[in-house]
């Protein structure tokens, strides 16, 4: 399937994306002004202003969202090691990465009533082409603490789609509210502060960045159909962890969702076969072997121009009463 877009995808309006010319606003001030009530917000350059929400639903996401995971409630997991509020709200987070294009399309739904859920606030990071986080390329690299422990497995790709049962250690139940403060992030992150090592991603407190890159992370807020797009590039792997993009979903200032999403391992076989990624060698997680992949995280992708299109529904716990 062909799906026709702009590929100009950064200068799209989004709701996290403020008015050309008039200054950003933060992610704590973006939460503020996404409460139920709505809002305003002041950016960096004291205007007051609106955010917009991501620009309606086009009939190809529709139709495709129909094909991709329910209503059921969206399995929570940690938020590994290298989360902090990257105060990136943009639809277009590749900066100057090299990859695969790749648009990801999100649809939030509340889980007790199965419908849409407007004015949501999702973000969304992940690894470059060479399994590098901004904002901790020393400790992804291993020069601050490795990702990943021991030398690769061995084992190769699966030829069809991923097996696999769920993880049987994921952290469940829902992650703690909590409320921003000051330009901080949102109070309630899962606590621990686990050192990331061990080819695992157990609880972590939020990363303070060690670095001042902030490439393949970004924030948009859900529309009226629920859905917020960002395009990036095909994530890339480290040991211990198969392919992966993290998202936290926020609502009335509380984190109601922190999971992750994963890829066929066809496709991923496929994407690391060409440049930049396969200079990256010696790859030895995959879903069929990764400690949190679950059949219900694996977007539906399809070929869309000169990258992919994937697509999942989250369904979050919004008010938080454990249905």
């Amino acid at each position: 399937m062909r799906h026709d877009l702009d590929h100009h995808e950064g200068q799209r309006v989004s709701r996290r994306r403020l008015i050309a010319g008039i200054g950003s606003v933060g992610l704590a001030g973006l939460l503020a002004a996404c409460g139920r009530d709505g809002g305003t917000v002041t950016t960096s350059t004291g205007e007051t202003v609106s955010p917009q929400a991501t620009a309606s639903t086009s009939t190809d996401l529709t139709a495709l969202f129909g094909e991709a995971n329910t209503c059921t409630l969206t399995a929570s997991t940690t938020q590994g090691p290298y989360y902090f509020d990257a105060d990136k709200i943009r639809s277009d987070i590749r900066e100057d990465r090299e990859g695969t294009r790749l648009r990801v399309a999100i649809r939030v739904q509340d889980s007790e009533q199965c419908g849409p859920l407007a004015n949501a606030v999702v973000e969304i990071w992940h690894c470059d082409a060479e399994g590098l986080y901004s904002g901790a390329e020393a400790q992804s690299s291993g020069a601050g603490g490795a990702q990943g422990g021991g030398a690769p497995g061995g084992g190769t790709p699966p030829t069809g789609a991923p097996g696999g049962t769920p993880p049987t250690g994921a952290p469940g139940g829902t992650p703690p509210s909590g409320g921003p403060a000051g330009g901080t992030p949102p109070s309630g992150a899962p606590g621990g502060g686990a050192a990331p090592g061990g080819g695992s991603e157990g609880s972590a407190a939020d990363l303070t960045p060690t670095d001042d890159k902030r490439y393949l992370r970004g924030a948009q807020v859900t529309n009226s159909d629920g859905i917020v797009e960002f395009t990036t590039i095909w994530p890339g792997w480290y040991r211990g962890r198969t392919t992966h993009i993290h998202a936290m979903v926020h609502v009335d200032n509380n984190r109601v969702l922190t999971t992750q999403m994963m890829f066929d391992e066809a496709l991923n076989t496929k994407v690391y076969a060409a440049a930049p990624y396969s200079a990256h060698t010696g790859r030895d997680t995959f879903n069929d072997n990764d400690t949190i992949y679950a059949d219900t995280m694996l977007m539906k992708v399809v070929e869309d121009g000169d990258g992919y299109l994937g697509v999942l529904n989250f369904s979050v716990d919004a008010d938080q009463d454990g249905t």
